[in-house]
Protein backbone atom coordinates (compact mmCIF):
# COMPACT_ATOMS: atom_id res chain seq x y z
CA UNK A 1 0.00 0.00 0.00
CA UNK A 2 2.75 2.54 0.80
CA UNK A 3 4.24 1.89 -2.62
CA UNK A 4 0.86 2.39 -4.27
CA UNK A 5 0.38 5.65 -2.37
CA UNK A 6 3.80 6.89 -3.47
CA UNK A 7 3.05 5.97 -7.10
CA UNK A 8 -0.23 7.90 -6.97
CA UNK A 9 1.54 10.91 -5.48
CA UNK A 10 4.12 10.86 -8.27
CA UNK A 11 1.34 10.52 -10.80
CA UNK A 12 -0.47 13.50 -9.29
CA UNK A 13 2.67 15.64 -9.50
CA UNK A 14 3.26 14.65 -13.13
CA UNK A 15 -0.33 15.41 -14.15
CA UNK A 16 -0.18 18.73 -12.33
CA UNK A 17 2.90 19.60 -14.37
CA UNK A 18 1.04 18.87 -17.63
CA UNK A 19 -1.94 21.00 -16.59
CA UNK A 20 0.38 23.88 -15.73
CA UNK A 21 2.31 23.44 -18.98
CA UNK A 22 -0.90 23.59 -21.00
CA UNK A 23 -1.94 26.89 -19.44
CA UNK A 24 1.58 28.28 -19.74
CA UNK A 25 1.98 27.48 -23.44
CA UNK A 26 -1.50 28.66 -24.41
CA UNK A 27 -1.16 31.97 -22.56
CA UNK A 28 2.29 32.50 -24.05
CA UNK A 29 0.79 32.20 -27.52
CA UNK A 30 -2.16 34.48 -26.73
CA UNK A 31 -0.03 37.43 -25.61
CA UNK A 32 1.83 37.38 -28.95
CA UNK A 33 -1.31 37.50 -31.11
CA UNK A 34 -0.98 41.28 -31.74
CA UNK A 35 2.59 40.82 -33.00
CA UNK A 36 1.57 37.89 -35.19
CA UNK A 37 -1.28 39.98 -36.62
CA UNK A 38 1.20 42.70 -37.58
CA UNK A 39 3.62 40.17 -39.03
CA UNK A 40 0.99 38.54 -41.24
CA UNK A 41 -0.54 41.91 -42.17
CA UNK A 42 -3.96 40.38 -41.52
CA UNK A 43 -7.11 42.43 -41.17
CA UNK A 44 -9.15 42.03 -38.00
CA UNK A 45 -11.69 39.84 -39.77
CA UNK A 46 -8.97 37.72 -41.41
CA UNK A 47 -7.26 37.28 -38.06
CA UNK A 48 -10.58 36.25 -36.52
CA UNK A 49 -11.03 33.59 -39.19
CA UNK A 50 -7.47 32.35 -38.62
CA UNK A 51 -8.02 32.16 -34.87
CA UNK A 52 -11.04 29.95 -35.48
CA UNK A 53 -8.46 27.34 -36.49
CA UNK A 54 -7.69 26.85 -32.80
CA UNK A 55 -11.30 26.11 -31.90
CA UNK A 56 -11.91 24.02 -35.02
CA UNK A 57 -8.83 21.88 -34.40
CA UNK A 58 -9.68 21.45 -30.72
CA UNK A 59 -13.32 20.50 -31.19
CA UNK A 60 -12.59 18.04 -34.01
CA UNK A 61 -9.80 16.35 -32.05
CA UNK A 62 -11.52 16.04 -28.68
CA UNK A 63 -13.92 13.26 -29.64
CA UNK A 64 -11.15 11.35 -31.42
CA UNK A 65 -8.89 11.70 -28.39
CA UNK A 66 -11.51 10.10 -26.17
CA UNK A 67 -11.42 7.03 -28.40
CA UNK A 68 -7.61 7.00 -28.45
CA UNK A 69 -7.53 7.14 -24.65
CA UNK A 70 -9.84 4.14 -24.46
CA UNK A 71 -7.65 2.18 -26.87
CA UNK A 72 -4.12 3.18 -25.86
CA UNK A 73 -4.59 4.71 -22.41
CA UNK A 74 -4.70 8.34 -21.34
CA UNK A 75 -1.05 8.44 -20.21
CA UNK A 76 0.70 7.88 -23.56
CA UNK A 77 -1.89 10.03 -25.35
CA UNK A 78 -1.16 12.87 -22.91
CA UNK A 79 2.57 12.65 -23.61
CA UNK A 80 2.15 12.56 -27.40
CA UNK A 81 -0.24 15.53 -27.34
CA UNK A 82 2.15 17.48 -25.09
CA UNK A 83 4.94 16.98 -27.63
CA UNK A 84 2.67 18.14 -30.47
CA UNK A 85 1.51 21.15 -28.46
CA UNK A 86 5.07 22.16 -27.65
CA UNK A 87 6.20 21.83 -31.26
CA UNK A 88 3.17 23.50 -32.85
CA UNK A 89 3.31 26.64 -30.68
CA UNK A 90 6.54 27.60 -32.48
CA UNK A 91 4.85 27.62 -35.92
CA UNK A 92 2.69 30.81 -35.94
CA UNK A 93 5.68 33.22 -36.16
CA UNK A 94 6.86 31.35 -39.27
CA UNK A 95 3.72 32.28 -41.22
CA UNK A 96 3.28 35.40 -43.35
CA UNK A 97 -0.40 35.25 -44.32
CA UNK A 98 -3.72 34.72 -42.59
CA UNK A 99 -4.49 31.43 -44.40
CA UNK A 100 -1.09 29.99 -43.44
CA UNK A 101 -1.63 31.14 -39.86
CA UNK A 102 -5.04 29.47 -39.80
CA UNK A 103 -3.49 26.22 -41.04
CA UNK A 104 -0.85 26.05 -38.30
CA UNK A 105 -3.40 27.10 -35.68
CA UNK A 106 -5.52 24.16 -36.77
CA UNK A 107 -2.64 21.89 -35.76
CA UNK A 108 -2.04 23.84 -32.55
CA UNK A 109 -5.75 23.63 -31.70
CA UNK A 110 -5.77 19.89 -32.38
CA UNK A 111 -2.90 19.36 -29.94
CA UNK A 112 -4.52 21.69 -27.39
CA UNK A 113 -7.86 19.90 -27.57
CA UNK A 114 -6.21 16.49 -27.48
CA UNK A 115 -4.11 17.10 -24.39
CA UNK A 116 -7.08 18.57 -22.53
CA UNK A 117 -9.13 15.42 -23.03
CA UNK A 118 -6.19 13.13 -22.31
CA UNK A 119 -4.94 14.65 -19.07
CA UNK A 120 -8.46 15.28 -17.79
CA UNK A 121 -9.21 11.59 -18.39
CA UNK A 122 -6.07 10.61 -16.50
CA UNK A 123 -6.98 13.02 -13.69
CA UNK A 124 -10.51 11.58 -13.41
CA UNK A 125 -9.07 8.09 -12.90
CA UNK A 126 -6.62 9.40 -10.29
CA UNK A 127 -9.41 11.21 -8.42
CA UNK A 128 -11.35 7.94 -8.26
CA UNK A 129 -8.28 6.01 -7.06
CA UNK A 130 -7.45 8.54 -4.32
CA UNK A 131 -11.12 8.88 -3.32
CA UNK A 132 -10.64 12.61 -2.78
CA UNK A 133 -12.13 15.45 -4.88
CA UNK A 134 -8.77 16.85 -6.01
CA UNK A 135 -9.85 17.73 -9.56
CA UNK A 136 -9.87 21.49 -8.85
CA UNK A 137 -6.19 21.42 -7.91
CA UNK A 138 -5.27 20.30 -11.43
CA UNK A 139 -7.28 23.12 -12.94
CA UNK A 140 -5.69 25.51 -10.45
CA UNK A 141 -2.33 24.47 -11.93
CA UNK A 142 -3.70 25.25 -15.41
CA UNK A 143 -4.83 28.70 -14.25
CA UNK A 144 -1.53 29.39 -12.49
CA UNK A 145 0.41 28.27 -15.56
CA UNK A 146 -1.67 30.63 -17.66
CA UNK A 147 -0.99 33.55 -15.33
CA UNK A 148 2.75 32.85 -15.38
CA UNK A 149 2.76 32.40 -19.15
CA UNK A 150 0.89 35.66 -19.72
CA UNK A 151 3.02 37.58 -17.23
CA UNK A 152 6.29 36.25 -18.61
CA UNK A 153 5.10 36.87 -22.16
CA UNK A 154 4.33 40.49 -21.31
CA UNK A 155 7.79 40.94 -19.78
CA UNK A 156 9.71 39.51 -22.74
CA UNK A 157 7.50 40.97 -25.49
CA UNK A 158 9.67 44.04 -25.85
CA UNK A 159 12.95 42.13 -25.81
CA UNK A 160 12.24 38.97 -27.78
CA UNK A 161 10.66 38.50 -31.19
CA UNK A 162 7.63 36.20 -31.37
CA UNK A 163 9.83 33.61 -33.09
CA UNK A 164 12.32 33.45 -30.23
CA UNK A 165 9.69 33.70 -27.52
CA UNK A 166 7.53 30.88 -28.86
CA UNK A 167 10.58 28.75 -29.65
CA UNK A 168 11.49 29.17 -25.99
CA UNK A 169 8.04 27.86 -25.09
CA UNK A 170 8.71 24.86 -27.32
CA UNK A 171 11.94 24.07 -25.50
CA UNK A 172 10.31 24.47 -22.07
CA UNK A 173 7.40 22.31 -23.16
CA UNK A 174 9.62 19.52 -24.44
CA UNK A 175 11.70 19.62 -21.25
CA UNK A 176 8.67 19.38 -18.97
CA UNK A 177 7.23 16.61 -21.16
CA UNK A 178 10.48 14.66 -20.99
CA UNK A 179 10.56 14.83 -17.18
CA UNK A 180 6.87 14.47 -16.31
CA UNK A 181 6.12 12.16 -19.24
CA UNK A 182 8.56 9.58 -17.92
CA UNK A 183 6.36 9.15 -14.84
CA UNK A 184 3.21 8.76 -16.91
CA UNK A 185 4.76 6.23 -19.28
CA UNK A 186 6.34 4.15 -16.53
CA UNK A 187 3.31 3.91 -14.24
CA UNK A 188 0.22 1.89 -14.85
CA UNK A 189 -2.83 4.17 -14.69
CA UNK A 190 -5.34 3.55 -11.89
CA UNK A 191 -8.50 1.61 -12.69
CA UNK A 192 -10.83 3.72 -14.85
CA UNK A 193 -13.13 5.92 -12.80
CA UNK A 194 -16.32 4.69 -14.41
CA UNK A 195 -15.48 1.10 -13.43
CA UNK A 196 -14.63 2.08 -9.86
CA UNK A 197 -17.88 4.05 -9.72
CA UNK A 198 -19.90 1.04 -10.86
CA UNK A 199 -18.19 -1.30 -8.41
CA UNK A 200 -18.86 0.95 -5.40
CA UNK A 201 -22.37 2.12 -6.29
CA UNK A 202 -25.43 0.62 -4.62
CA UNK A 203 -27.42 -1.65 -6.98
CA UNK A 204 -30.45 0.67 -6.96
CA UNK A 205 -28.34 3.55 -8.22
CA UNK A 206 -26.17 1.62 -10.66
CA UNK A 207 -28.93 0.94 -13.17
CA UNK A 208 -29.97 4.58 -13.61
CA UNK A 209 -26.33 5.52 -14.11
CA UNK A 210 -25.95 3.01 -16.91
CA UNK A 211 -29.22 3.95 -18.57
CA UNK A 212 -28.91 7.70 -18.25
CA UNK A 213 -25.14 8.03 -18.38
CA UNK A 214 -24.93 9.56 -21.83
CA UNK A 215 -27.68 12.08 -21.15
CA UNK A 216 -26.10 13.09 -17.85
CA UNK A 217 -22.73 13.51 -19.53
CA UNK A 218 -24.34 16.01 -21.89
CA UNK A 219 -25.93 17.82 -18.94
CA UNK A 220 -22.57 18.05 -17.16
CA UNK A 221 -21.10 19.26 -20.43
CA UNK A 222 -23.60 22.12 -20.33
CA UNK A 223 -22.25 23.09 -16.90
CA UNK A 224 -18.76 23.14 -18.43
CA UNK A 225 -20.05 25.26 -21.32
CA UNK A 226 -21.67 27.79 -18.98
CA UNK A 227 -18.42 28.10 -17.04
CA UNK A 228 -16.08 28.30 -20.02
CA UNK A 229 -18.35 30.85 -21.72
CA UNK A 230 -17.66 33.16 -18.78
CA UNK A 231 -13.91 32.55 -18.93
CA UNK A 232 -13.78 33.38 -22.63
CA UNK A 233 -15.94 36.47 -22.14
CA UNK A 234 -13.73 37.81 -19.37
CA UNK A 235 -10.56 37.20 -21.37
CA UNK A 236 -11.81 38.92 -24.53
CA UNK A 237 -14.25 41.58 -23.32
CA UNK A 238 -13.55 42.41 -19.67
CA UNK A 239 -10.78 44.94 -20.32
CA UNK A 240 -12.73 46.62 -23.12
CA UNK A 241 -15.76 47.01 -20.86
CA UNK A 242 -13.68 48.71 -18.17
CA UNK A 243 -11.98 51.02 -20.63
CA UNK A 244 -14.88 51.80 -22.95
CA UNK A 245 -17.83 51.90 -20.57
CA UNK A 246 -16.21 52.95 -17.28
CA UNK A 247 -13.34 55.15 -18.59
CA UNK A 248 -10.64 53.09 -16.87
CA UNK A 249 -7.01 53.59 -17.86
CA UNK A 250 -5.41 50.90 -20.00
CA UNK A 251 -3.43 49.63 -17.00
CA UNK A 252 -6.49 49.33 -14.77
CA UNK A 253 -8.46 47.76 -17.61
CA UNK A 254 -5.78 45.12 -18.05
CA UNK A 255 -6.02 44.37 -14.33
CA UNK A 256 -9.65 43.32 -14.81
CA UNK A 257 -8.82 39.91 -16.21
CA UNK A 258 -5.97 39.54 -13.70
CA UNK A 259 -8.47 39.97 -10.84
CA UNK A 260 -10.73 37.37 -12.40
CA UNK A 261 -7.92 34.90 -13.14
CA UNK A 262 -6.32 35.29 -9.71
CA UNK A 263 -9.65 34.75 -7.95
CA UNK A 264 -10.31 31.68 -10.09
CA UNK A 265 -6.87 30.27 -9.28
CA UNK A 266 -7.43 30.82 -5.54
CA UNK A 267 -10.89 29.27 -5.80
CA UNK A 268 -9.51 26.18 -7.52
CA UNK A 269 -6.58 25.87 -5.12
CA UNK A 270 -9.06 25.69 -2.24
CA UNK A 271 -11.61 23.68 -4.24
CA UNK A 272 -10.75 20.30 -2.71
CA UNK A 273 -11.54 21.48 0.80
CA UNK A 274 -14.71 23.17 -0.45
CA UNK A 275 -15.86 19.98 -2.16
CA UNK A 276 -15.07 17.89 0.90
CA UNK A 277 -17.13 20.25 3.04
CA UNK A 278 -20.08 21.03 0.74
CA UNK A 279 -20.08 18.16 -1.77
CA UNK A 280 -20.31 18.49 -5.54
CA UNK A 281 -23.95 19.53 -5.88
CA UNK A 282 -23.87 22.31 -3.31
CA UNK A 283 -20.53 23.52 -4.68
CA UNK A 284 -22.02 23.85 -8.17
CA UNK A 285 -25.20 25.50 -6.88
CA UNK A 286 -23.30 27.96 -4.68
CA UNK A 287 -20.66 28.62 -7.32
CA UNK A 288 -23.18 29.33 -10.07
CA UNK A 289 -25.18 31.62 -7.80
CA UNK A 290 -22.11 33.55 -6.63
CA UNK A 291 -20.82 33.89 -10.21
CA UNK A 292 -24.19 35.18 -11.42
CA UNK A 293 -24.29 37.83 -8.70
CA UNK A 294 -20.65 38.76 -9.31
CA UNK A 295 -21.11 39.18 -13.05
CA UNK A 296 -24.23 41.30 -12.63
CA UNK A 297 -22.13 43.58 -10.44
CA UNK A 298 -19.16 43.45 -12.84
CA UNK A 299 -21.21 44.27 -15.94
CA UNK A 300 -23.69 46.80 -14.54
CA UNK A 301 -21.72 48.58 -11.79
CA UNK A 302 -21.23 52.32 -12.37
CA UNK A 303 -17.67 52.42 -11.01
CA UNK A 304 -14.41 50.73 -11.97
CA UNK A 305 -13.64 49.35 -8.52
CA UNK A 306 -17.10 47.86 -8.11
CA UNK A 307 -16.70 46.21 -11.52
CA UNK A 308 -13.28 44.82 -10.54
CA UNK A 309 -14.83 43.42 -7.36
CA UNK A 310 -17.56 41.83 -9.46
CA UNK A 311 -14.98 40.25 -11.77
CA UNK A 312 -13.14 38.75 -8.78
CA UNK A 313 -16.38 37.39 -7.28
CA UNK A 314 -17.24 35.89 -10.67
CA UNK A 315 -13.88 34.13 -10.79
CA UNK A 316 -14.42 32.64 -7.33
CA UNK A 317 -17.88 31.45 -8.30
CA UNK A 318 -16.90 29.85 -11.60
CA UNK A 319 -13.65 28.33 -10.29
CA UNK A 320 -14.81 24.81 -9.50
CA UNK A 321 -17.73 24.30 -11.87
CA UNK A 322 -15.66 23.10 -14.84
CA UNK A 323 -13.53 20.64 -12.81
CA UNK A 324 -16.63 19.12 -11.19
CA UNK A 325 -18.44 18.82 -14.53
CA UNK A 326 -15.51 17.08 -16.24
CA UNK A 327 -14.89 14.77 -13.28
CA UNK A 328 -18.54 13.70 -13.14
CA UNK A 329 -18.70 13.11 -16.90
CA UNK A 330 -15.54 11.02 -16.78
CA UNK A 331 -16.74 9.04 -13.77
CA UNK A 332 -19.90 8.11 -15.68
CA UNK A 333 -18.53 7.01 -19.07
CA UNK A 334 -14.73 7.36 -19.00
CA UNK A 335 -12.69 9.23 -21.65
CA UNK A 336 -15.68 9.54 -23.96
CA UNK A 337 -17.51 11.43 -21.23
CA UNK A 338 -14.52 13.70 -20.69
CA UNK A 339 -14.40 14.30 -24.45
CA UNK A 340 -18.07 15.32 -24.61
CA UNK A 341 -17.87 17.60 -21.58
CA UNK A 342 -14.58 19.12 -22.76
CA UNK A 343 -15.89 19.68 -26.27
CA UNK A 344 -18.93 21.54 -24.94
CA UNK A 345 -16.82 23.40 -22.42
CA UNK A 346 -14.05 24.58 -24.69
CA UNK A 347 -16.62 25.24 -27.40
CA UNK A 348 -18.24 27.68 -25.00
CA UNK A 349 -14.90 29.33 -24.24
CA UNK A 350 -13.95 29.78 -27.88
CA UNK A 351 -17.34 30.54 -29.42
CA UNK A 352 -18.86 32.55 -26.56
CA UNK A 353 -16.84 35.75 -27.09
CA UNK A 354 -18.07 36.21 -30.70
CA UNK A 355 -21.63 35.79 -29.42
CA UNK A 356 -21.03 38.57 -26.90
CA UNK A 357 -19.65 40.70 -29.71
CA UNK A 358 -22.87 40.31 -31.70
CA UNK A 359 -25.01 41.06 -28.64
CA UNK A 360 -22.90 44.13 -27.90
CA UNK A 361 -23.65 45.43 -31.41
CA UNK A 362 -27.37 44.80 -30.96
CA UNK A 363 -27.66 46.16 -27.40
CA UNK A 364 -24.55 47.25 -25.47
CA UNK A 365 -21.45 45.57 -24.07
CA UNK A 366 -22.64 45.75 -20.41
CA UNK A 367 -25.94 44.15 -21.43
CA UNK A 368 -24.12 41.47 -23.45
CA UNK A 369 -21.91 40.62 -20.48
CA UNK A 370 -24.97 39.86 -18.36
CA UNK A 371 -25.29 36.72 -20.49
CA UNK A 372 -22.38 35.37 -18.41
CA UNK A 373 -24.52 35.83 -15.29
CA UNK A 374 -27.46 34.15 -17.02
CA UNK A 375 -25.41 31.06 -17.93
CA UNK A 376 -23.91 30.89 -14.44
CA UNK A 377 -27.47 30.81 -13.11
CA UNK A 378 -28.23 27.99 -15.58
CA UNK A 379 -25.26 26.03 -14.15
CA UNK A 380 -26.64 26.54 -10.63
CA UNK A 381 -30.05 25.33 -11.80
CA UNK A 382 -28.47 22.22 -13.33
CA UNK A 383 -26.75 21.62 -9.99
CA UNK A 384 -30.16 21.68 -8.27
CA UNK A 385 -31.76 19.33 -10.80
CA UNK A 386 -28.89 16.81 -10.76
CA UNK A 387 -27.97 16.97 -7.09
CA UNK A 388 -28.78 13.29 -6.47
CA UNK A 389 -26.69 12.06 -9.40
CA UNK A 390 -23.91 14.58 -8.85
CA UNK A 391 -23.56 13.54 -5.24
CA UNK A 392 -24.00 15.55 -2.10
CA UNK A 393 -20.80 14.32 -0.49
CA UNK A 394 -17.31 15.28 -1.42
CA UNK A 395 -16.04 11.75 -1.96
Amino acid sequence: MPGDSLDLTRLRIALTAFFALDGFVFAGWVVRIPAIKQQTDASTSALGMALLGVSAGAVVTMTLTGRLCRRYGSHPVTVVCAVLLSLSVSLPPLTHSAPALGAVLLLFGAAYGGINVAFNSAAVDLVAALRRPIMPTFHAAFSLGGMIGAGLGGLVAGALSPTRHLLGLTLIGLLVTAVAGRTLLRQEPPAPAYRISSAHTEPDRAAPRRRGGRGLVFVFGLVALCTAYGEGAMADWGALHLQQDLAASSGVAAAGYSCFALAMTVGRATGTKLLERLGRARTVIAGGTVAAAGMLLGSLAPSVWAALTGFAVTGLGLANLFPVAVERAGALTGPSGVAVASTLGYGGMLLGPPAIGFMADWFSLPTALTSVAALAAVAAAIGVSTRRTMGTTGT
